[in-house]
């Protein structure tokens, strides 16, 4: 488990403790199964940014607590140069980077997402979450699976969602890919 996790999972707990909900209550509100609920918590999973903002929203917290343990305090702007947002380090593959987690009471989250190439065979792993998302490719060339569609992005492509649906992506070309995310 990296330090991250073992953070944020602590602030799961913490929040939840504070609240006086139980574990299994939560999972059920959440739409989560109980085992991975607790696992969450416990830190023995990779916890996935969209279950986090759902618990964010459950809580009427910034997404940024969670990943910090502090508040947000910019409300007119904020900037956020290259490579200094909050890394969201949760898959090898996968890796996320908080654009805007200063800024208090935002109406998306965009991040910065690179996915590194895995072999042919490798499963991807699905999510959702509540909400849309728009994925802009930067860089590279990637497959996005929503449901039982596909959908070949390449750089300058683009493509608005709604998250609540499974889905994933994989890299292309044995090549990283780097997109713009934001999460409505």
């Amino acid at each position: 488990m990296t330090e991250q996790i073992r953070l944020i999972a602590e602030r799961l707990k913490g929040f939840r403790d504070i609240e006086g909900i139980s574990a299994e209550t939560l999972a059920k509100e959440l739409n989560i199964p109980i085992a991975t609920y607790v696992a969450y918590e416990k830190g023995d999973m990779d916890i996935p940014v969209g279950f986090l903002m759902d618990f964010a929203q459950r809580f009427d917290i910034e997404l940024s607590v969670l990943l910090t343990g502090e508040d947000p305090k910019l409300k007119t702007y904020c900037v956020v140069r290259k490579g200094k947002g909050i890394k969201v380090e949760r898959r090898k593959q996968y890796k996320y980077e908080n654009l805007a987690f200063n800024f208090v009471d935002k109406k998306a989250e965009p991040f910065m997402v690179t996915v590194e190439p895995s072999a042919e065979n490798t499963p991807v792993e699905f999510n959702s979450h509540r909400g849309h998302e728009y994925n802009y490719i930067i860089e590279g060339s990637m497959k996005l699976f929503i449901d039982t569609h596909e959908v070949v992005l390449n750089e300058g492509d683009s493509i608005y969602f709604d998250s609540g649906h499974k889905h994933a992506m994989k890299a292309l070309n044995n090549a990283t890919v780097k997109f713009l995310a934001i999460i409505l």
